[in-house]
């Protein structure tokens, strides 16, 4: 696993803010259907909860998958681990082919913590430092909300447009210079959310795969961002091959005394 090949993909992650099968069942989303009987097009707030009540609820979150970096065109394989103590903190682990950890991280509502084991330094900053590499609508609820295959908060609300476009909800609106749009599958589950500022540059696409069962809820197996920002291009594709929430979690973090602090 190449230097630059960690540290961009450390990059999406602050972008978004940036061979396995799973072994749950996979639920089949339903055909669409030209007359949905669930709930009537002109009431807004019930069709905005019943999207959210669809939403998986969790205390805390473990997700692992193999890993296809795209990044300019050179594709790496990695493994990805994901752990999520909801509202407080994301943990993120990034190990190559031959089992060695190259990127620790962890991002919390105010800062964010970054360890290449690879070059032996680490980043500390607080949490508006990704706002040089991202629209400042983005926030730590949202990139939480996008790794929980979930409706994002602050997009989920009566001034955003909802329709039904070929008998699937969209939910599409604009906050600040952030042009935003999420499109709901037939399982009221959202299958695709795209976040667009023109101003800066900047383009982030997220699609989720088929759905496993998880505590009374749906989760994707499967999750694809994509991400511009500027001439640089990055697509990451997840499969997630274990998927675990609301068990005990730890969330280590440290920094050995001979790794150098970088600006």
């Amino acid at each position: 696993m190449k230097k630059n090949t960690l540290n961009s993909l450390f990059g999406l992650a602050l972008v978004l803010v940036v061979g396995c099968t799973p072994k749950k069942v996979i639920v089949e989303t339903p055909p669409v259907v030209t007359t949905p009987a669930v709930v009537k097009a002109d009431e807004k707030p019930q069709n905005l909860a019943l999207l959210k009540s669809k939403n998986l609820n969790f205390n805390t979150l473990s997700l692992k998958g193999k890993t296809k970096l795209t990044l300019d065109g050179d594709d790496q394989n990695v493994t990805l681990s994901i752990r999520i103590l909801k509202d407080k903190k994301i943990w993120v682990s990034v190990t190559g082919l031959a089992g060695i950890e190259g990127v620790r991280a962890v991002i919390t509502p105010d800062s964010l913590m970054m360890r290449n084991n690879l070059q032996k330094t680490y980043l500390k900053k607080p949490f508006n430092y990704i706002y040089g590499f991202t629209n400042k609508q983005v926030n730590f609820g949202l990139l939480q909300s996008i790794f929980a295959g979930n409706t994002i908060a602050e997009f989920t609300t009566e001034k955003s447009a909802l329709v039904q476009d070929n008998g699937v909800w969209v939910l599409s609106g604009t906050s600040g210079t952030l042009n935003y749009q999420s499109v709901f599958n037939t399982l009221l589950k959202v299958a695709e959310t795209t976040l667009n500022d023109a101003n800066a540059g900047q383009a982030l696409k997220v699609t989720y795969g088929n759905y496993t069962p998880v505590n009374a809820a749906l989760f994707p197996s499967s999750l694809k961002i994509s991400s511009m920002s500027g001439a640089k291009k990055i697509d990451l594709t997840i499969e997630f091959n274990k998927i675990e929430s609301n068990i005990p979690l730890e969330f280590p973090f440290s920094v050995p005394k001979n790794y150098e602090l970088i600006n």
